[in-house]
């Protein structure tokens, strides 16, 4: 299998860590699974794909639907996660794009929530997924904007009143195989290769979540500010959380969770 340097990257990143993203970053990733499965066109009796499933939400969505569902994951522990979750899927295992292990036209419906911003080379992600779904049939991705919506971009101003340094550069998708995060930019994406009724809508909402389970991700590796986290020493992670619990009691209800405001992009399309 022929990965790019930001595929590699992002396979360690998340090696072993199912626990701690179901934890913390797993509840907001499930707010747009229901309109995911709208878009898909996802009811009882329709045969969906699940690519990079993670603890299983929108499976287990589809799979309440009646659909008929196989779900796959780049990284073993969330494929030991799903599958503990998902007794009544057809399938849960290991695959991860641009190679999926299934024959063309296989599926009714693909769906790939919040995947898109993980793989080295966006493009021939989504014409694998072209791939394994019929004629006729749906596919609906969602992704984190850019700029990125207050409650991502709050960790930049966590780590700006800590006085955290920050590495001149990240790992990031080869520029030439990039896209604008953005509506017109997401769609284009979709419609690059032939895709039928391009369609991208941004989902607003406020996460509600509890401090310590938003602290818990990067504190345990998670994303970007997880990366930026654990290189610290144990004096500028307490200056870190210092500045967390400062910055974020503005954003914290009288019943102790956050409300944080947030965004997704939700692209939706029909294979010809």
């Amino acid at each position: 299998m022929t990965t790019t340097a930001f595929d590699d990257h992002e396979r360690s990143r998340w090696a072993g860590r199912a626990a701690a993203y179901d934890g913390s970053f797993a509840l907001l990733c499930a707010h747009p699974a229901p309109a995911l499965l709208d878009a898909a066109h996802v009811d009882a009796g329709t045969r969906m794909l699940d690519v990079g499933t993670g603890s299983g939400t929108v499976a287990g969505l589809a799979c309440a639907r009646g659909a008929s569902v196989v779900a796959v994951d780049a990284e073993p522990s969330m494929v030991d996660l799903a599958r503990s979750r998902l007794p009544s899927a057809d399938e849960v295992s290991l695959a991860a794009l641009p190679h999926l292990p299934f024959d063309s036209g296989q599926f009714d419906a693909a769906v790939a929530n919040f995947v898109i911003n993980h793989v080295g080379d966006p493009a021939a992600a989504i014409t694998e997924l072209r791939r394994v779904v019929r004629p006729g049939g749906r596919i609906a991705v969602t992704i984190w904007p850019h700029p990125p919506p207050e409650a991502q971009s709050l960790w930049g101003e966590v780590f700006d009143a800590a006085g955290v340094d920050r590495p001149t550069s990240m790992p990031r998708v080869d520029a030439e195989r990039d896209f604008p995060r953005t509506p017109e930019g997401f769609a284009g994406l979709l419609d690059a290769p032939g895709l039928a009724d391009v369609r991208c809508e941004t989902i607003t909402w406020a996460h509600r979540t509890d401090p310590e389970a938003w602290w818990s991700g990067p504190a345990n590796g998670i994303s970007g500010p997880g990366l930026l986290m654990e290189t610290q020493p144990p004096a500028v992670i307490a200056r870190i959380r210092a500045a967390y619990d400062e910055l974020t009691a503005a954003y914290r209800g009288a019943d102790g969770l956050l409300a944080l405001p947030t965004a997704a992009l939700l692209a939706s399309a029909s294979v010809p």
